[in-house]
């Protein structure tokens, strides 16, 4: 019979082994990596972007160019692009993020000569068709202003620009910002961004030669630009720790959300830092949900989280907790920060972590495509795969009086920018 007032018995991660990515470069420069596992006949291909000469006149030209990559080119439709891909059971997507914009490309290898020739036209011969346009911009207003309503969403938007000012980083984007793209600002960005000078490719899944031959026919000589490409570069402060309230009289929840600029995964403090987020709000069983959620009953679910980006990295906390507890909220996470900087974290409270975080890692090392996602974090941050074999160390061997001193360091209250939407 079981004993269910009894925890089970776990047992520690003993080694955690990365499918590393091979490196190639095409007689155009473009860098190429490719990640080689599975038995199945399927491959991940993903172009990525560099986002580049921003300019806060035209907050929306980065993202609005690789969301419409898809939308036509000079002998394709949006229907028929979309339905070439369909008919071949592939799949393919534009994301956009603070660094990088992507293409990327799901298909089976036997029709990767079928696919490929797609994604070039895309990615080569955009041509952002005025009438596409329109419906994005109509869409995109659209959403924002459903967004608008919903306080998380305000904290969020309010937050970036109070750490990031108008950057990319942290625009603080209106409605009258859409209306401002035209067919030739977003066909200027693409022919200086969209080239191989300013392209990564990295290919995970079943690679084989005939995957790089086909990579190199469409891509390698037969892709040529010559524009000189400069990266975005920002430079950011720390903030002076005001509090930003964005009052909503019939709010029946406050979003919260607290932090400051921080630092990347560059930083030696940066594995040290997750695994003191990770107590503090960085997983279910976390101080910041037993506390505010289990005790206090609050709120649904808090956390925090240390964000690495190119340029700089950032912590919050955040949560939507009701109207008439937000002060009550506030003092609570205070009441914690305060407890890490005081009193070192107990042995056993570390060890239940430590197993958290490296049982965390090996689950998401379920395939080739998950092993390729490790590889983005550490090339697109200038590092190598090092960074893996420091951070396992960091997670097994960091000590409770590492952590406290971590704390002191990086947790200071005082210092947060507190935006709160709602009521206080």
């Amino acid at each position: 019979m079981i004993d269910r007032a009894l925890a089970p018995v776990y047992g520690e991660v003993e080694n955690i082994e990365l499918i590393r990515a091979k490196p190639l470069v095409l007689a155009n420069g473009l860098k190429l990596f490719s990640i080689d596992g599975g038995e199945q006949d399927l491959v991940r291909i993903e172009f990525f972007f560099s986002n580049t000469d921003y300019d806060s006149a035209k907050p929306l030209q980065t993202f609005a160019t690789n969301t419409m990559l898809n939308d036509g080119t000079s002998e394709l439709s949006s229907t028929q692009i979309a339905d070439k891909i369909d008919y071949y059971g592939a799949f393919l997507q534009t994301e956009y993020s603070n660094d990088h914009s992507t293409v990327t490309l799901f298909t089976l290898n036997k029709h990767l000569a079928n696919t490929l020739p797609i994604v070039k036209a895309i990615i080569s011969d955009s041509i952002f068709p005025q009438v596409e346009l329109d419906t994005l911009i109509r869409n995109q207003k659209q959403k924002l202003s459903v967004s608008l309503e919903k306080n998380e969403f305000l904290s969020r938007k309010t937050f970036s620009h109070v750490l990031f000012g108008d950057t990319l980083y942290g625009y603080d984007i209106a409605a009258n910002d859409y209306d401002q793209l035209s067919r030739d600002q977003l066909s200027a960005y693409f022919k200086l961004a969209y080239q191989p000078k300013n392209c990564t490719v990295i290919i995970s899944g079943k690679v084989n030669e005939d995957t790089i031959t086909l990579i190199d026919k469409y891509f390698g000589s037969n892709w040529d630009n010559s524009i000189d490409v400069k990266e975005n570069e920002f430079k950011f402060a720390m903030g002076s720790g005001q509090e930003h309230f964005l009052e909503r009289a019939d709010a029946l929840q406050s979003a919260i959300r607290i932090g400051q600029v921080s630092i990347n995964r560059k930083h030696a403090d940066f594995p040290g830092l997750q695994v003191l987020n990770t107590i503090f709000g960085g997983y279910f069983g976390s101080r910041l949900m037993a506390n505010i959620r289990e005790d206090k009953g609050f709120t649904y679910g808090i956390g925090s989280a240390l964000v690495s980006m190119k340029n700089t990295g950032y912590f919050f906390i955040a949560s939507e907790v009701g109207a008439e507890v937000c002060s009550a909220t506030l003092t609570e996470i205070e009441k914690e920060i305060t407890l890490l900087k005081e009193q070192p974290v107990t042995e056993g409270e570390l060890a239940l972590v430590r197993n958290y975080m490296l049982g965390s890692m090996l689950g998401s090392l379920e395939n080739a495509l998950s092993h390729a996602d490790k590889f983005k974090n550490v090339y697109f941050s200038g590092l190598d795969y090092d960074y893996y074999k420091n951070y396992i160390n960091t997670v097994r061997n960091i000590g409770p009086e590492e952590l406290q001193a971590l704390a002191n360091n990086y947790l200071n209250f005082d210092s947060f920018e507190k935006v709160i939407v709602g009521k206080k």
